[in-house]
């Protein structure tokens, strides 16, 4: 029974997905769902990136959590559109399901944005099981989590288009092999991009806004 229901569930969201898609694509905005673990360093990462990005990419951005809005109050420091999705409300879900990005999506003027990031709840298995009709997805691993986590958590791994390694300002303070943590995530998905950088001091940040940007420009065509 909790299969057949699970598999409903997945078939529902599949649907809704595909009509987020089409909504996307009908307001030609690139949508990116970006996932990784709790205190991955997602936010800083984000405040960071739209800092670059704005104000000649206009941006939006949809902000999960089971409960509170600090990540959403660290964003819209940026000048961005953010809408806030606390998921306690629905049964405190680890994840956001497609419904909820379209519910929360419309009300914040897609046809006036470039670029809708979903910074999804903390989580390195539920995320990944859920398509909620974005272009792309981005997961972040931070230095402070271990080198096996790709291992551990493949799915996660392999539904990704592109990967940071954030944190890196701490590794002369840790003991963390870089060089492997990046091997597993090649082992996982061979050919995915990784980037490696630290989200505070800003190091190491030009490549991922050089592919976010490309991306975008790809299909927005400005």
């Amino acid at each position: 029974m909790e299969i057949n229901i699970q598999k409903r569930v997945l078939e529902a969201n599949e649907t809704q997905a595909d009509i987020n898609r089409r909504f996307f694509r009908d307001n030609n905005v690139f949508v990116l769902n970006m996932m990784s673990s709790p205190g991955s360093g997602k936010t800083q990462t984000l405040c960071r990136t739209l800092s670059q990005l704005m104000p000649g990419i206009r941006v939006g951005v949809l902000v999960g959590d089971v409960c509170t809005t600090n990540d959403a109050e660290r964003l819209e420091v940026t000048g961005a559109k953010v809408s806030q999705i606390n998921t306690d409300q629905f049964g405190g879900d680890c994840h956001l399901a497609a419904n909820l990005i379209f519910d929360f999506a419309k009300p914040l003027g897609c046809d006036e944005l470039d670029l809708l990031i979903v910074e999804n709840i903390g989580n390195l298995v539920c995320p990944a099981e859920f398509d909620i009709g974005e272009d792309a997805r981005a997961v972040v691993l931070s230095v402070t989590e271990g080198e096996d986590k790709p291992l551990k958590y493949p799915l996660m791994f392999q539904v990704a288009d592109v990967a940071i390694l954030n944190k890196t300002d701490l590794l002369p303070y840790l003991d963390f092999d870089a060089r492997l943590a990046v091997e597993n995530m090649k082992k996982v998905h061979p050919h995915m991009p990784v980037f490696e950088m630290s989200a505070m001091t800003g190091d190491g940040f030009e490549p991922w806004i050089d592919w976010l940007k490309l991306k975008v420009f790809e299909k927005t065509g400005r």
